[in-house]
Formats: structure tokens, C-alpha cells, sequence
């Protein structure tokens, strides 16, 4: 079985990740990802993995796609892993509502 992991492997994570968040955050309020605890939880983890796969994306492929905030990216990550009692939960709303759509269409449209 070929498992080559390139940049289209982490391309393709990324996409499942950031289609996961869109989809199952698309008509919930900041009140309701707070006290859903597994909704929470998971959205989380899902912004962990779209760290750890761009992290896994190649220089050549960041470079050319400088517009994305790859700097930001890591930082939430860094965040929730590490600092996870002081994270912003209004930030992690915005960031789901707003940002990760917007991040999918700029991937999803990149990699076509």
C-alpha cells in the first residue's frame, strides 16, 4: 500500500479537518459550543490536527501560499495544548465561524 504523505496528502487532511468544523459548527451559537462539552471538545481536537498538518505542508508550498496566517495556525495550537485553561472561547467561536470557512475555500481552491 503506497502511503506517500506530500503535500496533497496534508492538502487532503487538512480539507477533511476544515469540512468537518464547517459542518458541524455551521448553526451553533457561542452559548451552545460552550456548554456542549463534546462538541467543544472535538472542534479542539480538530484544530490541533489542522496545526499538525500544516505544519507537515512543505516550505516550497507555505511560501506560496504566504497569505495564509501559517503563523496563526500554530499558535492556536500552541494554545490549546498547552495553555488550555486560559484559552478564549469567544476567539475559538470566531475562529471556527469565521476563519476556518474561509481558510477551506482558500485551500480547497489552491489545490484544485
Amino acid at each position: 500500500m503506497d502511503n506517500v504523505k506530500d503535500d496533497s496528502y496534508y492538502i487532503n487532511k487538512l480539507c477533511e479537518n476544515l469540512s468537518f468544523i464547517v459542518k458541524h459548527t455551521k448553526d451553533i451559537t457561542p452559548g451552545e459550543l460552550n456548554t456542549n462539552e463534546i462538541l467543544l471538545d472535538s472542534m479542539l481536537f480538530r484544530l490541533i490536527q489542522i496545526s499538525e498538518n500544516a505544519k507537515s505542508l512543505s516550505d516550497d508550498y507555505k511560501s506560496i501560499h504566504n497569505s495564509i496566517p501559517w503563523t496563526a495556525i500554530y499558535g492556536l495550537r500552541n494554545k490549546i495544548v498547552h495553555d488550555y485553561g486560559s484559552v478564549d472561547f469567544d476567539i475559538v467561536y470566531t475562529t471556527l465561524k469565521d476563519d476556518i470557512p474561509k481558510l477551506l475555500q482558500i485551500i480547497s481552491t489552491n489545490s484544485k
